[in-house]
């Protein structure tokens, strides 16, 4: 918490100070009359003095929303300027009337003086440094917003304090390592893709089922319990023909456990399933039990990198209970700011074993490398 104490004629120039100086969100919690200090005071009405407090939590949403009312440091210093002149005219006419009724050396009043502008000194240089303070971290929180990292997270790398961007790069650099993982690790066995609808899944398993096949010379089968769409099935037995792959469709349990068994001489089997909505939770279960039922070796979400990131958390909390282990990360080539790559990576806790960069079966879906991720993630690099 922030306390401020202040010298004040009445209540109505306390109240414009506080505002001015803490903003409307500080609060009064004490006020006392005073005789003012120097030795002007005892022929001066007894001031008042007032006492403030901000809580932190008020000063740190100022990361999140600039308030309307923010003064620019120029404006500051003409307005110390303008005090430093007044005050030395107050100090001036006071000096005048006084003359007459108390002996005041001249020593006296150049020390008194002295102590006046000391004082505003140091609040001009108060001003100035908290100023170019607040400059930094509006120049840090316009960068970190610019390339998308979600606000949650914004709160926690700006916890620390910088001196300036490049400093907090480098730091920001150690936490992308730290919570952005990559799983290169070959697939095997029966694998699942699950994720909410839109995600592009169905076209994803097509390129993976290309870079196995035509790239790694695995033998690869496709199983979609995707019925919904038509299309998806569709597409998908296109694929399928044109890479001389063996396709399934599934719609009930028994066919999953046949299909499964028919396929069982491939390397892979890669399984497209129906795109659910995170947030329905019988749908989820439904899912649940298919995939139970096919006993996969590896299970991977399927999320897309144009994600809003108030969906981010509502996505990974409504799959996690399906057990993916590994990530896809789609669509990269649709935006223009990577940010979601950390608040995914991040948020899930999980590796991520793909990306995929634009529509081109097989060619658009690779495993990434870590400098790759981090210069994306840092605004340094884009996906053309």
């Amino acid at each position: 918490m922030v306390i401020k104490k202040y010298l004040v004629k009445d209540m109505n120039e306390a109240l414009t100070r506080i505002r001015y100086e803490m903003g409307k969100d500080a609060i009064i919690i004490s006020q006392r009359k005073v005789k003012k200090p120097g030795i002007f005071g005892y022929f001066k009405p007894k001031m008042i003095e007032v006492t403030a407090a901000l809580e932190n939590n008020k000063i740190s949403q100022d990361w999140k929303q600039k308030k309307n009312d923010d003064i620019d440091i120029n404006e500051s210093i003409n307005s110390i300027k303008k005090l430093m002149k007044d005050k030395t005219k107050e100090l001036n006419e006071n000096l005048e009337s006084c003359k007459e009724e108390i002996a005041v050396t001249p020593a006296v009043i150049d020390d008194n003086i002295k102590d006046e502008v000391k004082e505003i000194k140091e609040l001009l240089n108060k001003v100035i440094k908290n100023t170019a303070k607040e400059k930094e971290e509006d120049e840090m929180l316009s960068y970190l917003r610019e390339i998308d990292v979600e606000d949650e997270l914004v709160e926690e790398l700006l916890s620390k304090d910088y001196d300036n961007l490049e400093d907090f790069k480098e730091d920001f650099k150690k936490l992308i390592k730290e919570n952005v993982k990559i799983s290169n690790e070959n697939l095997q066995g029966k694998v699942v893709l699950v994720g909410p609808t839109g995600v592009g899944k169905t076209t994803t398993i097509a390129k993976l089922a290309g870079r196995l096949a035509l790239i790694d010379k695995k033998k690869v089968g496709l199983i979609t319990i995707d019925t919904y769409r038509i299309g998806a099935v569709d597409q998908l037995r296109t694929y399928a023909e044109i890479m001389n792959i063996p396709f399934k469709v599934v719609i009930t349990l028994k066919e999953m456990e046949s299909a499964v068994e028919e396929l069982k001489d491939c390397d892979i089997v890669l399984i497209d399933t129906t795109g659910r909505s995170s947030k329905n939770t019988m749908q989820i279960s439904e899912l649940r039990a298919f995939i139970h039922k096919i006993t996969p070796d590896n299970i991977m979400l399927v999320i897309s990198g144009t994600t809003k990131n108030r969906d981010i958390d509502i996505i990974l909390a409504g799959y996690r209970e399906l057990n993916y282990e590994k990530l896809i990360i789609t669509k990269l080539d649709e935006t223009t700011a990577y940010g979601s790559i950390y608040n995914i990576s991040k948020k899930s806790g999980k590796p991520i074993a793909y990306i995929t960069t634009g529509q081109n079966v097989p060619d658009d879906i690779k495993s990434p490398a870590f400098d790759e991720l981090e210069k994306l993630i840092l605004g340094e690099d884009s996906i053309c």
